[in-house]
């Protein structure tokens, strides 16, 4: 981030109970909790593309047996997600990756500043968990047709492409140009509301990214200082 200024999307804010039903902080709650009873491997934090992926045959298949833990809410912005890591959504808990994705709903920033609450995240994960390696995941396209949104979330990735590799132990998975045809429209099929992802979209990030993750888990320092004990 560029300028003297805080960047208004690395600011740690909890979601304003607009509602009144307490259903945001009902949810961290219960992930605090779950930091108590569980030993994720795998780690996954973000809005609703993460917390949609749960109810996916690709978290079963191919998540679930990696131990992973899936704290995704939906709406948030990276400003939240700050929050909650700094309320108690990593106590007790030593993951080995990290996957973070969102910045899809943070209407009020520019890209520049998306791009530096993401980075903000990831720099978090590092001084918290220094022997966990992150995977950062690029934000979608949105939209049946391109818009202004679209074009923000494909700065957003921009950015980050540039800014990650700088931090160390962060990977950045952007796989956003499967998603587009050639005449520049979203299928349902793959987003059912053009910004949500159905089965078949879900498929076409989870195998890149189970990939990686398993490819991560073999490198982790601790496997491999244990097989040379």
């Amino acid at each position: 981030m560029s300028g003297e200024e805080p960047n208004p999307a690395a600011l740690p804010v909890p979601v304003e109970d607009v509602q009144g039903d307490g259903r945001w902080m009902s949810q961290h709650n219960r992930f605090v909790q779950e930091c108590k009873d569980a030993e994720p491997d795998v780690l996954f934090i973000g809005d609703s593309m993460v917390q949609l992926m749960q109810q996916q045959e690709v978290w079963r298949e191919l998540f679930s047996p990696l131990h992973a833990l899936n704290f995704g809410i939906a709406g948030d912005t990276t400003c939240n997600v700050l929050w909650r890591l700094k309320n108690g959504e990593l106590q007790n808990i030593r993951p080995k990756v990290v996957v973070v994705w969102v910045g899809t709903n943070n209407h009020e920033h520019t890209a520049e500043q998306v791009a530096g609450g993401v980075v903000a995240i990831s720099q978090l994960f590092i001084s918290q968990l220094p022997q966990a390696k992150i995977v950062v995941l690029g934000l979608l396209p949105r939209g049946e047709k391109p818009n202004p949104l679209r074009e923000k979330n494909t700065a957003v990735n921009g950015y980050l492409r540039s800014w990650l590799p700088k931090l160390g132990p962060v990977q950045f998975l952007d796989v956003s140009s499967e998603f587009v045809h050639s005449d520049g429209t979203i299928s349902r099929t793959d987003m059912f509301d053009f910004l949500h992802l159905s089965a078949s979209g879900y498929q076409t990030v989870a195998k890149p990214l189970s990939e990686l993750l398993l490819q991560l888990l073999e490198e982790t320092p601790e496997d491999k200082h244990n097989a040379l004990v």
